[in-house]
């Protein structure tokens, strides 16, 4: 469809067919901006949300060509599309945000912790393993026990192992390796909390810093954000903002940038990088002035960004992992009748033991109060409890 009969101003393309696209449908309705979407199945999240879906692979160039033809800005959902790909579509003047080079940080590892070292972000020690004889010489600097992570392709909790001694990390190294990775030990960090400072950045160089929250990980996956972070001193926070306001700008960010820290209770170590809207800033939709969806696609077309400013003093967001219970939505009429100042979203997904299959979100003053309602709502669209 020709963007002209769409009446809307500008068509962002985003590679990737999951729930972060399927929610920047309405905000993108809101502005006035045409979302096209490469999916690699007509079921997918935002393929059931956002009419003008191309079916294709993410990692074929004729797909992402196709897809991309016609588009003012390509952008991403994912991290996994080859930087190859994306420099060719670069060659064909076709903006692409982040760039290639950017959003490598976020597709290797290694070459994040390289980045990071050689602009001087705190990050945990870290050591590329090429075999156990370096692993064992990186634990004899840094204790055991010690991180081991693939250094591409994982995700929630995948490709990241916690291993005690060199007879348990010998079994792991053994393990095959997606293309292109290698084996990286990071320093086991005692942090007292996690937490995710998020900022947008557009091409021109605007950047606003959301307020830095606090994440809760179970087995890996992301169970709850609490925004902003309860008992942060001012001065950590202001410090985690900096440190992921400076990374965005070294790093030539331009769209969401998640920056996930380890917080020992007195220094911040960066552990992580997503260069795209984040788990941990689903409490934004309703609980900032500007969504990080919005604020994503306001930055990648490089329009003016939006306020991050909270709506609350608190807010709260619970995700709903996915268990035996199928029908999420016959959850609908007690959740939603038990608290109807909850905020519901689910993802169409089909639902598999521990996947993220929706969330809910509930804004207040008392963090306790708040937790203990979210946890409710998604236990009971889990079918963890039934009253």
């Amino acid at each position: 469809m020709d963007l002209a009969d769409t009446g809307a101003f500008a068509r962002v393309g985003i590679v990737g067919g999951g729930q972060l696209a399927r929610m920047s449908a309405a905000p993108a309705t809101a502005l006035g901006i045409a979302l096209r979407v490469l999916a690699p199945t007509p079921v997918d999240p935002a393929a059931q949300a956002i009419a003008d879906t191309v079916i294709g692979r993410h990692d074929d160039l004729d797909d992402l060509v196709r897809f991309a033809m016609g588009c003012d800005v390509v952008t991403f959902d994912h991290e996994h599309v080859p930087p190859a790909h994306l420099e060719q579509l670069e060659s064909m003047g076709i903006a692409v945000r982040p760039g290639p080079a950017a959003l490598f940080h976020a597709q290797d590892k290694l070459h994040m912790r390289q980045a990071l070292s050689d602009i001087g972000v705190p990050s945990p020690k870290w050591s590329r393993v090429p075999d156990l004889a370096t692993l064992a010489q990186f634990a004899d600097d840094a204790g055991w026990p010690v991180i081991l992570k693939a250094s591409r392709g994982g995700y929630d909790g995948r490709g990241v192992w916690r291993v005690e001694s060199l007879a348990a990390a010998a079994d792991i190294l053994e393990q095959p390796l997606a293309d292109g990775a290698e084996w990286l030990a990071e320093e086991c960090i005692d942090f007292a909390q996690e937490l995710s400072a998020q900022v947008a950045r557009s091409p021109h160089g605007q950047a606003v810093a959301y307020p830095v929250v606090r994440t809760l990980q179970k087995d890996g996956i992301c169970a709850e954000v609490v925004a902003p972070a309860p008992g942060l001193p001012a001065s950590r926070a202001v410090a985690a903002q900096e440190l992921a306001l400076r990374i965005a700008k070294d790093l030539n960010v331009t769209g969401m940038l998640a920056v996930e820290m380890f917080d020992d209770g007195y220094d911040l170590y960066v552990n992580e990088l997503a260069m795209r809207p984040h788990n941990s800033g689903h409490w934004t939709i309703e609980g900032a002035v500007t969504s990080q969806f919005e604020n994503h696609l306001r930055a990648v077309l490089d329009l003016p960004l939006g306020s991050p400013a909270p709506l609350a003093p608190y807010a709260v967001m619970v995700n709903i992992l996915g268990r035996d219970v199928g029908d999420l939505p016959s959850a609908y009429r007690h959740v939603l009748a038990r608290d109807p100042g909850l905020k519901v979203h689910l993802y169409g997904k089909a639902v598999r033991p521990g996947r993220k299959v929706g969330h809910v979100t509930v804004l207040g003053h008392d963090v306790e109060e708040l937790l203990a309602r979210g946890r409710h709502a998604a236990d009971y669209f889990a079918g963890v409890i039934d009253e």
